[in-house]
C-alpha cells in the first residue's frame, strides 16, 4: 500500500466528533506512576487535536507527539497543543524506550499498521512500572462506508489503479486483551458504537475522506479520474446512508484497550 498523503484540514473538519473515543479512552486510564508531571508519548498525534486531550488532563505532562506525517506535524506546531514537542517518526518503528514514559496514548493510528498487535510488548518494556498502554482504532470496516469503497476498487475500471489501497484493519476486542496480558499488562477492553448525526449534502464522504478513503485519493492524481471515483463512491454511499430529516445517521464503532503494566 503506498504511504496516504494526509489532508489535515480535512480531518479536522469533524475534530470534535473524532476526538471523543479519546476522551472516553482517558477516562480509564488511571492514576500515572509521575503524577502530576508524568511522560506522555501521543503516537500517531495527527494535527494535535489529541495531543490537546491529553494537555487538558495533564497540565503538567512532559509531552511529546509523534507521527510520520509532515504535514500533520505542521498543523500539530501551528494549531495544537504549543507547549508539546513533535517529533516525525514512523509508530510501526519508533522506540518509546528512550523516554521511558508512564504513558503511551494512541488515537486511531494502529488499524494502519499491519501486525501491530506485536507492537505492544516493546511498548510496554519502555513504560515505568505502574505505566499504561491506552489505545483506540475503528471497529467499522464490515461497515458500508468501508465495505462499498472495497467492492469498487476491485471493479474493472479500478482494480489496476485502487485494488491493493488498503489498510491493515483492526482485531477483535479479545485479541487486544490478550495482548496486553501477554505483555504484562493488567487489560480493559471495550467497545462502543456511536450514532454520529452529520449534516450536509455529502456527509459520509466528506468524513471518508480524512481517513478511509486518503489511499485512494493518494494514488488518483488525474483530477477526471478521481472525480469520475468519487462519483461513483458518492452514490454508493447515499445508498447505503440515506438523509433523515434531521441528518444522515452514521454508525461509528469504535475498540478501546487500556493495559496497566504490572509493577
Amino acid at each position: 500500500m503506498n504511504t496516504p498523503h494526509w489532508d489535515p484540514e480535512q480531518y479536522l473538519r469533524f475534530a470534535d466528533e473524532r476526538t471523543r473515543p479519546l476522551h472516553d479512552l482517558l477516562a480509564r486510564v488511571p492514576t500515572l506512576p509521575h503524577e502530576p508531571a508524568p511522560t506522555v508519548l501521543d503516537i500517531g498525534c495527527g494535527p494535535g487535536n489529541s495531543t490537546t486531550v491529553l494537555r487538558q488532563r495533564w497540565p503538567r505532562a512532559h509531552l511529546t507527539g509523534i507521527d510520520n506525517s509532515a504535514d500533520m506535524l505542521a498543523t500539530a506546531r501551528t494549531t495544537g497543543e504549543p507547549t508539546a514537542d513533535y517529533r516525525l517518526a514512523d509508530a510501526n518503528t519508533y522506540d518509546p524506550a528512550a523516554a521511558r514514559p508512564d504513558l503511551i496514548a494512541s488515537n486511531a493510528t494502529l488499524q494502519w499498521i499491519t501486525g501491530h498487535l506485536d507492537l505492544l510488548p516493546r511498548w510496554a518494556a519502555a513504560l515505568e512500572p505502574g505505566g499504561v498502554i491506552a489505545f483506540q482504532v475503528p471497529g467499522n470496516f464490515d461497515s458500508p462506508s468501508h465495505t462499498t469503497l472495497a467492492e469498487l476498487r476491485q471493479t474493472p475500471r479500478w482494480r489496476d489503479t485502487l485494488g491493493d489501497t488498503t489498510r491493515a484493519g483492526v482485531h477483535d476486542p479479545a485479541d487486544y486483551l490478550h495482548a496486553l496480558t501477554a505483555a504484562g499488562c493488567t487489560p480493559d477492553v471495550w467497545e462502543t458504537t456511536y450514532s454520529t448525526l452529520l449534516t450536509g449534502p455529502d456527509p459520509v464522504l466528506e468524513w471518508v475522506k480524512g481517513t478511509a478513503l486518503r489511499p485512494v485519493l493518494t494514488r488518483l492524481t488525474d483530477p477526471t479520474d478521481r472525480a469520475a471515483f468519487l462519483t461513483e463512491y458518492r452514490t454508493l454511499l447515499h445508498q447505503a446512508y440515506p438523509a433523515g430529516p434531521h441528518g444522515t445517521v452514521f454508525p461509528f464503532r469504535r475498540i478501546f484497550a487500556v493495559g496497566v503494566k504490572q509493577a
